[in-house]
């Protein structure tokens, strides 16, 4: 499953680059990819691992900001 997030309070692509950290080494993430401009995060992920209020948490516990947009699959 896709799922795509917006977070906010990115200053640049260092604090993308926390993010994508943080979400690839969750249990059940497979890629996460973060777009400092514009505050795009897609997450691969299987969902019955690392649900959307799982990625959402791990991200609001390194200090940004984050809700979720949409989802594909």
């Amino acid at each position: 499953m896709k799922t795509i997030l917006r977070s906010t309070g990115l200053h640049c692509p260092s604090c993308a680059m926390k993010i994508e950290a943080v979400l690839k080494a969750m249990d059940g993430v497979s890629n996460a990819t973060v777009h400092f401009t514009t505050g795009r995060v897609v997450v691969e992920h299987d969902p019955e691992r690392a649900g959307d209020d799982t990625l959402a948490r791990a991200v609001r516990a390194i200090g940004y900001d984050t809700q979720k947009v949409g989802s594909d699959g």
